[in-house]
This record gives structure tokens, C-alpha cells and sequence, in this order.
């Protein structure tokens, strides 16, 4: 997935625009939900730009960071924290500093 250092935003706003059409969620690690809004673009097939992350990232993120996708019950899924949700091929996930 893209990691695009973006000190000056404009890497943030091209995202924003290239992938206006398909509705990107745009969320940070910050917000309360943005596992659940991640779980929901992974299924729906939905882009996500993860904005201001750090060095670190959370654990729950590294099922998908890895792209983990095992088949269960013949239908491609991944583990995101607790949950275990459909994969959507046409999901695309991408973050900025």
C-alpha cells in the first residue's frame, strides 16, 4: 500500500481528488472509528486514505498492511482487530504523513 510522505499536504489532496468518484473515506488513527470505517471499505471495495499517521501503527492494522487475505468458506477474507470481514478486491488503502 502507498505511504506517501506529504509534509506539504499536496499528496493528500491529489489522493482526495483521484479517488473522489468511488467515495474515499477519508479518517485518522485518532478518530473512534476508524477501525469500523476500514472493516466497511474493505468489504465494499471502498479507497481509504489514512491521514497524519506516526512511525508507529496500531496492530490491528498489520493483518491488512501484510494483505493477509485467507479464503474461508470459498470467499477471500481478513482479520481487522477482532473482526473478520469479506475482502473486496476493488478496496484500495492509502496513507499519508
Amino acid at each position: 500500500w502507498p505511504l506517501l510522505i506529504d509534509p506539504q499536504g499536496q499528496a493528500n489532496k491529489w489522493v482526495r481528488n483521484m479517488e473522489a468518484d468511488d467515495g474515499i473515506q477519508v479518517c485518522k488513527l485518532t478518530d473512534a472509528n476508524y477501525l469500523r470505517a476500514l472493516e466497511n471499505a474493505v468489504q465494499f471495495g471502498k479507497p481509504v486514505l489514512l491521514e497524519n499517521i506516526g512511525e508507529t501503527l496500531p496492530a490491528a492494522l498489520e493483518p491488512l498492511l501484510l494483505q493477509q487475505v485467507f479464503k474461508r468458506g470459498g470467499v477471500a477474507s481478513i482479520k481487522l482487530g477482532d473482526a473478520t470481514v469479506e475482502y473486496n478486491s476493488k478496496f484500495r488503502f492509502y496513507m499519508t504523513t
